[in-house]
């Protein structure tokens, strides 16, 4: 039986939330493992793609109603979820420690993200919604923003509390309704429990629907004509499987996909401080997020002292279940993510790099990890490994470290350290990225900032902040008004 203590799990064990209320998926039910244990911890329900059919049908209805309201009563309802993630902070970071093996300070860092995300779109619904324009004819022209309609959301298992309501929230408060389909491994923390947040904080029925579920609830969600808006957190793989299939259906996609983001280290740098924000970069959560420090650029100057520190830091983290110990690492989330890590590791070693820490693990528990001399080409600079590994290469100019951050397609998030901050921007220039952090490493996340990628990390912001979210989630309307009809020559 869980130790997680969840008064209402009776309500929506084996079920999904259609129209206000848990029911049966088509789908059946799956378990809900722990990582770190493999025990199970509860079971969700499974949707189909009749079951996302029903859900956007009943969206429509419920979506029209709520666009209507004043804006203050949408504003009241996002304001209340936040607050509610507070009181509910115990049960919420419960689960997002055994479900999705985060250990407490993830936990609670995205509790306060969720918070902060509902109390940021609480204030979208009273943002000036549109703009005069100038006319040749006698008459009010103005654009207009207006609610997209039903916005489906799909997320992935690594933050799934963060990468769901930052899409959530501001869809709703904007006059939409929204399909969530969060990842199959972790549909408590990243739908059941914001589900049951935008419940008791007043949310209408039909204007959230949890549609949990596989690669077919996916595609039902991209092909129904209901749905007009898709945004999308994963891969890059797979965002461009969701891209390709929004095109031929017409309809708006926001990408949110992989990273593999540098930190430079230059040549002025603190080295001790350098390498506390390079562990954190590269292992906080497993290095399961999209923005960890994948490459780490260090001045040749610098480069030996640098290895030595981040490997004797890594070799002293204690590794293990967050729920029962004191660790800072949990486990990944399942077999084949750490699979995939260590073939990465290994295919790397095996190119002649030198595994300086780590390197090994116990069941899902990945020891952080330090390669030293890493080449271009070997697999875990070249690819995103989403694991605790700190590949390390030198650099001998500046021109070189441009040359090495810029390596690939992917183009998230970029950390650079020096004492001369004039100098660090200047570099920033020169690597194209859709998040720079000059004196921190990588892993960065606030409510009101936009967030996106390039290249391979995505279509740009989209999350975070009035004007991304705006964009994201409403339609623009070009309307005129006239006294007077006018009169034409025919």
């Amino acid at each position: 039986m869980t130790a997680v203590q969840d008064e209402g799990q009776a309500d929506w064990a084996g079920r999904i939330y259609l129209d206000g209320a848990w029911v049966e998926g088509a789908g059946g039910d799956a378990p809900v493992v722990e990582p770190a244990t493999g025990e199970e911890l509860g079971r969700t329900g499974r949707a189909t793609a009749d079951d996302v059919r029903r859900a956007a049908q009943g969206a429509v209805a419920a979506q029209r109603e709520w666009a209507a309201l004043p804006h203050t009563q949408r504003a009241a309802v996002l304001r209340r979820a936040g607050d509610l993630f507070g009181q509910h902070a115990d049960l919420i970071a419960g689960w997002n420690v055994r479900e999705v093996g985060a250990i407490p300070g993830l936990a609670g860092f995205a509790l306060h993200v969720a918070a902060e995300e509902c109390y940021a779109a609480s204030a979208l619904p009273g943002t000036a919604y549109g703009e005069l324009l100038p006319s040749e004819e006698p008459r009010l022209s103005f654009a207009r923003r207006m609610p997209a309609g039903v916005v489906g959301v799909i997320s992935p298992f690594n933050v799934p509390l963060i990468l769901s309501i930052r899409s959530v929230a501001p869809a709703l408060a904007l006059g939409n309704a929204v399909l969530l389909k969060p990842d199959p491994r972790t549909v408590v923390t990243g739908g059941v429990n914001i589900v049951r947040i935008l419940e008791e904080a007043g949310l209408p029925p039909g204007l959230l629907q949890l549609v949990p579920g596989g690669v077919d609830v996916g595609q039902a969600l991209l092909a129904d004509p209901d749905v007009r808006v898709i945004s999308f957190t994963g891969s890059t793989a797979a965002g461009r499987a969701v891209g390709e299939a929004a095109g031929r259906h017409l309809k708006r996609v926001h990408l949110e996909l992989g990273g593999n983001s540098a930190l430079v280290v230059l040549d002025d740098a603190d080295v001790e401080k350098a390498v506390n924000l390079a562990a954190w970069g590269s292992f906080f959560h497993q290095g399961q997020i999209c923005m960890t420090t994948g490459r780490h650029l260090v001045s040749e100057r610098l480069y030996d002292d640098f290895v030595t520190a981040l490997a004797d830091k890594a070799a002293h983290l204690p590794v293990g279940n967050p729920a029962t110990d004191q660790v800072a690492l949990g486990p990944v989330i399942d077999a084949a993510q750490r699979d995939k890590i260590h073939g990465l590791v290994t295919a790397t070693s095996d190119r002649g790099a030198e595994v300086r820490a780590g390197g090994e693990y116990d069941g899902l528990f990945y020891r952080p990890t330090v390669l030293a001399g890493v080449g271009l080409e070997d697999p875990a600079f070249a690819e995103e490994v989403f694991g605790p590994v700190a590949p390390v290469t030198r650099f001998s100019s500046l021109d070189e470290a441009v040359a090495l951050a810029t390596h690939g397609d992917y183009g998230l998030s970029l950390g650079i350290i020096t004492r001369d901050v004039m100098r660090g921007l200047a570099l920033a220039d020169r690597i194209p990225t859709g998040i720079v952090h000059i004196n921190d490493q990588t892993v960065n996340d606030e409510a009101n900032a936009p967030f996106g990628g390039l290249g391979s990390s995505g279509t740009g912001s989209r999350f975070g902040g009035a004007p991304a979210n705006i964009d994201a989630f409403t339609e623009t309307r070009w309307v005129t008004v006239r006294s007077e009809p006018p009169s034409f020559p025919f």
